[in-house]
């Protein structure tokens, strides 16, 4: 099989790397990746100006456009014929209504509206803990192995997050679930004169049997969206 990957926190991220970790012996690896962190841009895309890529070594590309431009110039030049676009792995969650603002998720989706299959992978964060991205890894590559042979259902992408645990912690399990759509905890204070966006992420109210709560519990969280 043919990867493309890409991300929205960079080329230069450590989730990046882990990913394409994920993928060593799966098929060949194309990336092409913002060549800066461009968190919660959703599915922007750039039409009026030039977008520059820059190569970074065999099969490696760092463009100045979004995740979703780095998805339509990876299909169309750098990986044409890709078999799956994998986007991520994203530091910070993207579980229930997130998937509306994520470039990460949006990457996938781009992919999805061009007829190519596509897994998105977050890492969620807890602030007191780091991130340890080869279990991130590790656990990840038996989901896409699984997930990449699967029949694929035209109109629908796989959505992956990881849970963040403590050292020592046994392996999670995965829970295949639905994307939980409770509304986020959006509160701004006063910065200055404007307004800066104060939401307590950890503390979001979900549904049971859901994304966010599998993944608040420790376990892996899979969802399959659909566009429509």
């Amino acid at each position: 099989m043919k990867f493309l990957l890409t991300n929205d926190d960079g080329f230069d991220a450590p989730g990046l790397q882990a990913l394409i970790k994920a993928v060593e012996g799966l098929g060949r690896c194309v990336v092409g990746a913002p060549h800066e962190p461009l968190s919660g841009c959703s599915h922007q895309v750039t039409t009026h100006e030039p977008i520059r890529v820059e190569a970074r070594g065999l099969s490696r590309y760092s463009l100045s456009g979004t995740p979703a431009d780095c998805v339509r110039i990876g299909l169309r030049q750098l990986a044409p014929n890709a078999d799956c676009v994998l986007s991520g792995i994203n530091q910070g969650g993207n579980l229930g209504a997130d998937v509306f603002y994520s470039g990460t998720v949006a990457a996938v989706r781009e992919g999805v509206l061009e007829g190519v299959p596509g897994i998105a992978v977050s890492q969620y964060c807890k602030n007191d803990l780091p991130i340890d991205w080869n279990r991130s890894a590790r656990w990840v590559r038996p989901l896409l192995r699984k997930l990449i042979q699967a029949p694929w259902a035209a109109g629908t992408f796989w959505n992956i997050n990881l849970p963040h645990l403590e050292p020592g912690r046994p392996d999670p399990q995965t829970v295949y679930c639905p994307l939980d759509m409770s509304r986020l905890p959006v509160t701004f204070r006063m910065e200055g004169t404007g307004f800066l966006y104060n939401g307590n992420y950890h503390q979001r109210r979900y549904d049971p049997g859901t994304d966010v709560e599998a993944c608040f519990r420790g376990d892996i969280a899979v969802t399959q969206v659909r566009l429509a």
